[in-house]
C-alpha cells in the first residue's frame, strides 16, 4: 500500500518537479555580472572569467606537476609546489594568452610499500607512474575540451619527467587531427643551467649533502618565507645554507624572482620553438 502511494505522490508532482529550473545550470553564455580580476591561475578565476578568457584570445594552458616529497630540514615537503607557483605566473604573462592549471601535487615518489626513495621519509605522498600518466591526461583533455589550443606540459622535479613526456607523446598522436596541440618542455628543469646562472652573478655553493640548495630556497622565499622556516632558522642561528648567507630574507627572495625570470625568458624561447612560433 506505501509504495502505491508513493508512486501516486510521484505522478501527481512530477510536472512540477520538471518544471522547477535547475540552481546549479546556469547559462553558459550568461553575461558576467562583475569585472574581472587579474590572475593567470585557473583556480583563482571564476569560469565565466575563464570562459570570457578564451573568447578574448587566450588559447594556451600550462599543466605542471610539483610534488610532495622530503627536502631537507628546512624546506616544506611542497617545495616544488610552491616554486610553481612563482614560475609559471611568470612564463604565462611572458607568453601572453596563457593560464596555469592547478599544481599537480602528486608525482612518483618511489614505491609506497615497501617505502623507497622519497617515500622513505614521512609526509611524503607518492602515487605509481600508472596513476600519474592517467591523471595528465584526464587534465590535457579537460583543457582540451574547454577549447584551450595549445597545451604545455612541464614540471620541478626530476622524477616527474618520463611520465609528462609519455603523456604528451601519446596525445600528440591521439589529438593529431585535432586544432589542439601539446608540447612537454624538459628544459624547465634545469637546475645545472640556473646553478651556472647564479655562480656567475656570484653566488657559490658547497654541497652540505641536504636535499637542499639555494636554488630552491631563494624561489620558495620569492614565494613565502615562511616555507623555508625563517624565523626558526634565525632563532637557531643557522639561516644559510650550502655556504650561502640567507639573510636579509627579502634579498634572498629577490634572487628567487631572478631565478623565476631567468626560468621563464628561457622556457617561453621552447614552448614558442615547440608550437613553431
Amino acid at each position: 500500500m506505501s509504495r502505491l502511494l508513493a508512486a501516486s505522490v510521484l505522478v501527481l508532482f512530477a510536472p512540477l518537479l520538471t518544471a522547477i529550473p535547475d540552481p546549479v545550470n546556469p547559462d553558459p553564455n550568461g553575461p558576467r555580472p562583475i569585472a574581472a580580476v587579474d590572475s593567470v591561475f585557473i583556480e583563482d578565476l571564476t569560469w565565466m572569467e575563464i570562459r570570457d578568457a578564451l573568447r578574448a584570445g587566450t588559447d594556451t594552458a600550462i599543466v605542471a606537476t610539483g610534488g610532495i616529497e622530503m627536502n631537507g630540514p628546512y624546506l616544506v615537503t611542497g617545495k616544488h609546489n610552491i616554486i610553481l607557483r612563482g614560475v609559471t605566473e611568470a612564463i604565462a604573462r611572458k607568453l601572453g594568452h596563457t593560464l596555469v592549471a592547478p599544481i599537480v601535487p602528486f608525482v612518483p615518489e618511489g614505491d609506497i610499500d615497501p617505502p623507497s626513495s622519497h617515500m622513505r621519509y614521512p609526509g611524503t605522498i607518492s602515487v605509481s607512474e600508472e596513476t600519474y600518466e592517467r591523471l595528465l591526461t584526464d587534465i590535457c583533455a579537460s583543457l582540451k575540451a574547454h577549447g584551450f589550443r595549445r597545451i604545455v606540459v612541464l614540471g620541478d622535479s626530476g622524477g616527474n619527467q618520463k611520465g609528462m613526456q609519455h603523456v604528451a607523446a601519446a596525445l600528440s598522436v591521439q589529438w593529431k587531427d585535432s586544432p589542439t596541440r601539446i608540447a612537454y618542455i624538459p628544459g624547465f628543469y634545469d637546475n645545472a643551467a640556473i646553478t651556472a646562472y647564479l655562480e656567475q652573478n656570484g653566488i657559490h655553493q658547497t654541497s652540505e649533502g641536504l636535499h637542499d640548495d639555494f636554488v630552491n630556497t631563494a624561489q620558495m622565499a620569492a614565494v613565502s618565507a615562511a616555507s623555508i622556516r625563517t624565523e626558526q632558522r634565525i632563532a637557531a642561528g643557522n639561516f644559510r645554507i650550502n655556504g650561502v648567507d640567507l639573510a636579509p630574507v627579502e634579498q634572498t627572495a629577490d634572487w628567487g624572482r631572478k631565478i623565476f625570470e631567468y626560468r621563464a625568458d628561457g622556457t617561453v624561447k621552447a614552448i614558442k620553438k615547440a608550437f613553431g612560433k
